[in-house]
């Protein structure tokens, strides 16, 4: 694989996608809320039809393909006779709840057309931090494609206590984690948009498509902006973040435009659509570092930078270096590492948050005197720690 070092010079650059998708086994799709909608806010049912039609065709050649799809909220303010997003979020959830289940319903009625089955997946974030409910769902999603069903997955936005369409950015971040956690190929993101631009097509009429990303480097992410439309609430940032998660994950990410003719199966088949974000084996983390980085931290542990610079070297955590504790943690919590205010790592810790207040920038042999007992030397292990880009 060619290696680049201006990010220019990726528009130029040729990858044979056909040999690249040659074994894909395992697909997600990600639909967002302006390809599922009309401009009324209406379900797009021909367009509903066109993708079980294309999934539907994959599977009949072997691959097993999962759906995330956004747009419950707008189906569900529309049936409630909202004729605009309403701020307040019990609205939201409101809509969410009602929306959900008429979206399902049309999504039903169009695989129903290829005689496939569908199954209702809401999710919470607490999916990938709670590695008992990760198991769980993978386990579920295995026996559900295991019969050929297509698992449609969404937001459980009804339900959520933080801000809705701030937790996954429109199911953007919600397809990556997906795909990460079920070990899929390919994520392709399907928008409104031709796929990652150098700068806002919709402002500069010389704005340059680039076709293929190596590595999402700090100037790759320099691209990402606000949301490309007032429906859906993704945006070219949400969908970096997801090609991070991603390639950390070995999976392939192609962004298109979901008006293309048979758009699907033409990614998967290898043409050259959209945005190809290439995942290289050796950018590839293990799965338990995976889980650990995207897990929801539950508290915070300010270290020293000689502390840091010895997690960086892939060292533990000792207790001399740490600096300060915040949060409610228990042992086995994952907690975020940060120094000079900055985040660079996550951990399991092995200590809950009031011992380590009471040995943080001690020597590892006072920790037995302070607290009584001393389960490890480390404050987190370094195979339970997991550095941040």
């Amino acid at each position: 694989m060619a290696k680049n070092t201006v990010n220019k010079a990726v528009t130029d650059i040729e990858v044979d996608r056909s040999r690249l998708f040659e074994s894909l086994s395992r697909i997600v799709i990600k639909i967002g809320t302006t390809s599922v909608t009309n401009d009324d806010s209406t379900v797009n049912t021909s367009f509903l039809d066109d993708i079980a039609a294309q999934t539907s065709a994959l599977m009949a050649a072997g691959k097993e393909v999962i759906i995330v799809t956004s747009g419950a909220i707008g189906v569900g303010l529309l049936m409630l006779g909202i004729p605009t997003k309403p701020k307040e979020i019990p609205a939201r959830q409101a809509a969410a709840a009602v929306g959900q289940g008429e979206l399902m319903r049309y999504w039903s009625e169009a695989f129903q057309n290829y005689n496939t089955q569908v199954a209702q997946i809401l999710l919470s974030y607490d999916f990938y931090s709670d590695r008992v409910k990760y198991l769980n769902l993978r386990n579920s999603i295995g026996t559900l494609l295991g019969y050929g069903v297509v698992p449609i997955i969404n937001e459980n936005d009804s339900t959520c206590t933080n801000e809705i369409e701030t937790v996954f950015g429109d199911n953007d971040r919600l397809s990556a984690m997906v795909a990460s956690k079920i070990e899929a190929n390919l994520l392709i993101i399907l928008s409104d948009i031709d796929g990652l631009y150098d700068k806002n097509p919709k402002v500069y009429p010389d704005a340059k498509l680039i076709s293929f990303v190596e590595k999402i480097t700090p100037e790759i992410e320099a691209y990402g902006g606000d949301p490309t439309s007032m429906k859906g609430v993704g945006g070219m940032r949400t969908k970096l973040i997801a090609g991070k998660i991603c390639e950390k994950a070995g999976c392939h990410m192609v962004i298109a435009n979901s008006k293309i003719e048979n758009v699907i199966e033409r990614v998967v088949a290898g043409d050259n659509i959209g945005t190809l974000f290439y995942a290289a084996e050796e950018n590839v983390s293990n799965n338990k570092s995976r889980w650990i980085s995207f897990s929801k931290s539950e508290g915070t542990i300010s270290v020293d930078r000689g502390a840091m610079d010895a997690v960086i070297k892939t060292s533990g955590l000792l207790p001399k270096g740490i600096k300060s504790v915040s949060g409610n943690f228990k042992r086995g919590d994952v907690v975020s590492i940060e120094c000079g205010g900055a985040v660079f790592a996550k951990g399991i810790t092995d200590y809950d948050a009031q011992d380590i207040e009471k040995i943080k920038g001690v020597h590892t042999d006072d920790i037995e005197k302070i607290l009584g007992h001393k389960d490890y030397d480390n404050v987190i292990r370094k195979e339970n720690i997991a550095l941040l880009d």
